[in-house]
């Protein structure tokens, strides 16, 4: 169970670092600040519930998907987020796909370096 809660915390950290980098790096992409963490919250769940979703899809009728699996699942978190919450805004076509790439760059390095730094129980829980 606390390995579930700190794995929990460590996927919303990585999802809110992403975010923030979109929003600092793109001009129009903008999350408002009192609303950040519902938007964290949603587009995280957006994930969790379309991920395994967007995968056994992929599986069956797009295998050469697999490698972007991820990328797509950002991509639809996102558009839902925008279209599920008022505190998020994209700011069009381009934002949404350089925001992709950004909250996914974001989400990968802090799934790598959170697990080193703050979340240690994590990474010696593999290692058994």
């Amino acid at each position: 169970m606390y390995r579930t809660m700190l794995s929990i915390a460590a996927i919303l950290a990585g999802n809110a670092i992403g975010l923030l980098l979109a929003a600092l790096l793109l001009d129009g992409f903008s999350i408002a600040p009192l609303s950040f963490i519902f938007v964290v919250a949603i587009f995280s769940l957006i994930q969790v519930v379309a991920g395994p979703l967007i995968n056994k899809l992929s599986e069956k009728n797009l295998p050469a998907l697999q490698g972007g699996v991820a990328l797509v699942v950002i991509f639809v978190g996102l558009l839902v987020t925008e279209m599920l919450t008022s505190g998020l805004v994209i700011g069009g076509v381009t934002n949404l796909l350089l925001a992709t790439l950004l909250v996914w760059i974001g989400a990968l390095i802090a799934g790598i370096v959170l697990p080193i730094y703050v979340f240690k129980e994590l990474r010696e829980n593999k290692a058994k």
